[in-house]
């Protein structure tokens, strides 16, 4: 008799427990799924709208994936507090453990948004040369927390995003022309006109020289202790300024020799003087 007491009880209790709980669970399943359907599609509109805003790949796939850890994580504490959990220890709990990481891995943070900024910003890509934290180098690789440098003699450089973000970064590819400077010193007895002369004429003749709404300037640049130093200004396409540079450092030198301009290198007037002749004018 107890004992289908106590079971009527207990069936009593479940029923409450049904009426009470029930409509909450199948509302909390309800919002579960409709919850998890929502966030699929939001997350899925996100990654298309970054898409189309041409967000490099990295960021976008990580972004994406962040925005959807994090809705997901929003619902579950909603979906607990509709069953009647209490959250607000749970949502403590998780703001303590996040500032905890946060005080550990604050270089690597640093440098996340550094590649972050880096990524959105853009202010260099794959394949340009860039000048940066004493280092220059084509782009090899931009990683979330690194940027990787590959220097002309084939070196690996690995920069943190971080330093990176927050210093001075010189794209010395970003446009597509570039002025060549270049400076000859000629002898202080040969002809400037004739020297200058010969400088437009091996520039303008070089067809890597652009010449469409672009000129060549030669300039006396200065008088300095031992030559007079010519500047020759031309504009070229990225890809042919150091050939041109370099060839124009052998065609120059053979085209002044072959017309007798000098290319005087450091010199100084040394005076002796006979020590006792000094001596005997002193007195």
């Amino acid at each position: 008799m107890d004992e289908l007491e106590n079971m009527e009880k207990y069936y009593d209790q479940a029923i409450e427990l049904g009426m009470v709980y029930g409509p909450k669970l199948v509302l909390a399943i309800l919002t579960l799924i409709i919850g998890l359907f929502a966030i699929k599609m939001f997350v899925k509109g996100f990654d298309k709208g970054m898409t189309r805003a041409k967000v490099e790949d990295t960021l976008r796939h990580f972004l994406a994936g962040l925005v959807g850890v994090l809705l997901k994580v929003l619902l579950v504490i909603s979906v607990a507090s509709m069953v009647g959990i209490a959250t607000t220890s749970f949502i403590a709990v998780l703001g303590a453990a996040g500032l905890a990481i946060g005080l550990a891995l604050q270089g690597s943070l640093a440098n996340f948004a550094g590649g972050v900024i880096i990524l959105l910003l853009k202010p260099f890509k794959v394949g340009d040369w860039i000048e940066a934290q004493g280092f220059v180098g084509g782009v090899a690789e931009i990683q979330i927390f690194n940027t990787v440098l590959k220097t002309g003699d084939n070196q690996r450089i690995i920069i943190p995003n971080g330093a990176l973000s927050n210093g001075t970064i010189k794209n010395i590819t970003a446009e597509p022309t570039r002025r060549l400077d270049l400076k000859f010193g000629i002898g202080y007895d040969d002809d400037i006109l004739k020297a200058k002369g010969m400088l437009r004429d091996l520039l303008e003749g070089d067809e890597r020289v652009l010449k469409e709404d672009k000129t060549v300037d030669i300039f006396v640049a200065e008088q300095a202790d031992s030559a007079i130093i010519l500047l020759a200004r031309a504009w070229v396409n990225g890809g042919d300024y150091w050939p041109l540079h370099f060839d124009m450092q052998e065609k120059v030198k053979l085209a002044f020799d072959r017309e007798g301009i000098s290319i005087p290198y450091p010199q100084r007037d040394v005076h002796l003087y006979n020590a006792s002749a000094v001596q005997a004018v002193a007195k």
